[in-house]
């Protein structure tokens, strides 16, 4: 990376002028650009010298030998030596890299590291929900980050398709679906059907009575029960399908419970033999972290019935056979972290390849404003109507600004502007914290928000259209020195990436697009692009066309399509 290069020369004119080798996490970016492009703080110096840290900077800049093509200038500012970044230079080798790059500016090559990342486990007993759009598009931000470091990256599922919930949508098409078909998206068929059961069992209380008795049926592989349960998850899922393609999210591979959910066993007896787990006193298998202050937990019932515990070791070890991965990230709400803390521990001591590695994705509530695109069932927002009336909203909003507007392009423009406010206004939040999705503030074209970003690309897009050409001769980077502070937050795209993705924060890509479509549009209304001096015309065309790219590729990290015209 080209930035490298200056950094590398700051480090080298303190190595030298210090006498032996520093650690560069020393070395800082200060919080203003008027006290310098670097910093170095002199009081870990203080010991080795003997002296005030302010009287050891004074003293080591008069010893720093520099390369001027690099940098421009040192100054000392108390007990801080601050390097000034020869801009001109700057300018003209990060803007010419990510011309030459493009889209693969600031990405890496990790292809020796597998990353496997689970989202969003539905149940196939009704339609993917809010919550379910906030884990989806985690999962999906989460492993585009991953790829575009250049590490291979695996999205699997768990899919619960069997147990008592499932067991509740069958029951209730059994007594009154009379057989039909699917009159619409069919998960929200089935979903019908668990509404009606919520419904009838308040009335008919015995009803669970039948729900124990269907679930006994289906795990003594009753033909009926069986086949009524295929066809009502392949109609579930079929549906997800759907649904997961219009949120942009690709599943690599699906493991369904139903096929896992009993072969825990054979991993709870063997560690059980093994002395690493132990009985209680009910005869349950459990797994003593006591010391850990994480209690005992149950690993496998006494009378043989798994728990989730038991599904997600033999989930763990089935991937790892299909996959080796490295790590294994699962996204999972918040309430599950002590579940997480133990399964990790549980790895530890089964000694699973990944153990060291695992990370849990916790995620806070997503609310909506009272009365709010509320549902059926009163109280939850499934993430097709959000995706319908995101695009609904948006479509009017696009012919009130464009009229004669052709009906393909209105379509797809409205879609891309709709999933965008929808995906950039859930990621741009931390994912621990709950938050209000509110539709009408997400796809505002002011603030901190999708259309926002989307709009600033398509503004410079409108003046690219203007310009006409392309940027072919020699450019006098002098004529950029204003726009330094964009160059220099364009630079570190790199870093942002993977801080993202060390902390597990796609929130980062969203704040780090905000605060560079906030330097354009101050340098947009600050400068004007076109105009007679052709020079600096060209010099600031082939700025903007580079901070495009940029949000192009924090755009696609986020799963957001750039547009060109709003």
């Amino acid at each position: 990376m080209v930035q490298n290069k200056f950094f590398e020369e700051v480090k080298k004119s303190l190595n030298d002028a210090i006498g032996e080798e520093i650690d560069e996490k020393l070395i800082e970016i200060p919080p203003d650009s008027k006290l310098g492009d670097y910093a170095f703080p002199c009081f870990s110096l203080a010991k080795k010298f003997k002296k005030a840290p302010q009287m050891i900077a004074t003293e080591l800049k008069d010893k720093i030998k520099f390369n001027e093509n690099l940098i421009s200038e040192i100054k000392t500012i108390g007990p801080y030596i601050n390097f000034f970044i020869n801009k001109k230079e700057f300018s003209k080798n990060i803007l010419n890299e990510i011309n030459d790059k493009k889209e693969k500016y600031a990405s890496e090559d990790n292809k020796d590291y597998t990353v496997m990342i689970e989202s969003p486990g539905p149940n196939t007993n009704k339609p993917l929900h809010l919550g379910h759009v906030r884990n989806m598009l985690l999962g999906n931000s989460i492993q585009n980050i991953y790829n575009f470091l250049g590490y291979k990256t695996v999205h699997v599922d768990i899919v619960n398709n069997r147990g008592v919930h499932i067991c509740k949508s069958m029951l209730a098409y059994h007594k009154f679906g009379n057989n039909s078909e699917p009159d619409k998206k069919p998960d929200h068929f089935v979903g019908d059907y668990y509404v009606k059961y919520a419904k009838a069992e308040k009335e008919h209380p015995e009803m669970e009575e039948e729900i124990q008795e269907m679930l006994k049926k289906w795990e003594e592989n009753d033909p009926e029960t069986r086949a009524l349960w295929q066809k009502m998850n392949d109609w579930c899922l079929v549906g997800m399908k759907t649904t997961y393609d219009r949120y942009g999210v690709k599943m690599d591979k699906p493991y369904y419970e139903s096929e896992h959910y009993v072969k825990g066993r054979d991993i709870a007896l063997n560690a059980l033999k093994n002395g690493i787990f132990e009985k209680n006193e009910k005869g349950d298998i459990i797994v003593d972290f006591e010391k850990e202050k994480l209690g005992k937990k149950v690993i496998l019932r006494a009378n043989g019935t798994s728990v989730y515990m038991t599904q997600d070791l033999v989930l763990a070890k089935l991937r790892y056979e299909d996959y080796e991965m490295d790590k294994l990230i699962y996204i999972v709400g918040a309430p599950q972290s002590y579940h997480f803390q133990v399964l990790f521990k549980i790895f530890e001591k089964l000694d699973f390849h990944f153990a060291k590695d695992c990370f849990h994705l916790a995620y806070g509530m997503v609310k909506l404003p009272d009365g709010k695109m509320k549902s059926r069932e009163g109280n939850v927002v499934d993430a097709d109507n959000l995706a319908d009336d995101m695009h609904f909203v948006s479509k009017k909003e696009i012919q009130k600004r464009h009229p004669e507007i052709d009906e393909k392009e209105l379509e797809k423009r409205a879609e891309s502007i709709g999933m965008g406010a929808i995906k950039f206004f859930v990621l741009k939040f931390d994912a621990m914290k709950d938050f209000v999705f509110n539709p009408k503030e997400s796809l505002s074209f002011e603030g901190e928000t999708g259309p926002y970003v989307q709009y600033t690309y398509a503004r410079i897009s409108s003046i690219l259209r203007k310009y006409g050409k392309e940027v072919t001769e020699e450019i006098n980077f002098n004529n950029l020195n204003d726009s330094f502070d964009i160059v220099k937050l364009m630079s570190r795209l790199n870093e942002t990436v993977k801080k993202s993705a060390e902390d597990h924060k796609p929130s980062y890509i969203c704040r780090y697009l905000l605060d560079l479509c906030k330097l354009f549009n101050e340098y947009y209304h600050n400068n004007k692009i076109l105009q007679d001096d052709k020079e600096l015309e060209k010099a600031r065309i082939h700025l903007i066309k580079q901070i495009q790219t940029i949000l192009g590729i924090g755009m696609n990290l986020i799963g957001m399509q750039p547009i060109e015209e709003m």
